[in-house]
């Protein structure tokens, strides 16, 4: 039996600032009033991410399926940072994603900040300039085939995550647009780690 681990990508929201064009009347109205949208890539299927994962088509696709109902009932909340867990802990939730659409094999999106502490502090961030990445949180196991870590069936997508670190180059939501090299952060060292350990089993 494959051994589930906790995974998770970082992509890029909207690279040179909040995406307007892609907001609806309503909520440009809300944004005059004070709230926070950002929008952007969310996933990626069929290639291979900064983390050395592949989501195949198929199985991403099924997941946002089953997640457009979370989104549809305004239940589609993250949080700021990732947790060690596979559970959302809604005192800690900064934002909530409102849509979603695939374009290609980028699963865009988009979120609304909002107005908890944790939001609260996102919105700071934002409208501060500090670069901003989005993270998908899921569970699932993966297996080593032609040289790539290929994401299994059993993977199920959780939420996502405000991040400070992208493992995917440019994975940044900002308000000045600007070229940024690879970082990996520790939480990536790790996962890389675990899946060169996975296939050598």
């Amino acid at each position: 039996m494959s051994t589930k681990y906790l995974l998770r990508e970082y992509y890029e929201l909207c690279p040179g600032g909040i995406c307007q064009d892609l907001l609806t009347e309503e909520e440009k109205i809300q944004v005059k009033e004070g709230a926070t949208f950002l929008s952007g890539v969310m996933q990626r299927c069929d290639e291979q991410n900064g983390n050395g994962r592949v989501y195949p088509g198929g199985i991403l696709q099924r997941e946002v399926k089953n997640y457009m109902k979370v989104v549809e009932e305004n239940r589609a909340c993250g949080e700021l940072d990732h947790p060690e867990d596979s559970v959302v802990n809604l005192k800690n939730a900064s934002h909530m994603v409102v849509s979603l659409w695939w374009e290609g094999k980028d699963l865009m999106g988009k979120v609304k900040v909002l107005s908890t502490p944790a939001g609260k502090i996102l919105a700071a961030l934002v409208n501060d300039g500090v670069k901003i990445g989005i993270s998908s949180r899921g569970l699932g196991s993966v297996k080593e085939h032609q040289g790539k870590t290929l994401v299994e069936d059993d993977f199920q997508l959780i939420c996502f995550d405000i991040v400070s670190e992208p493992s995917t180059q440019g994975a940044y939501m900002m308000m000045n647009e600007s070229k940024q090299k690879q970082v990996w952060s520790k939480a990536d060292r790790i996962n890389r780690l675990l899946n060169d350990i996975i296939g050598d089993k």
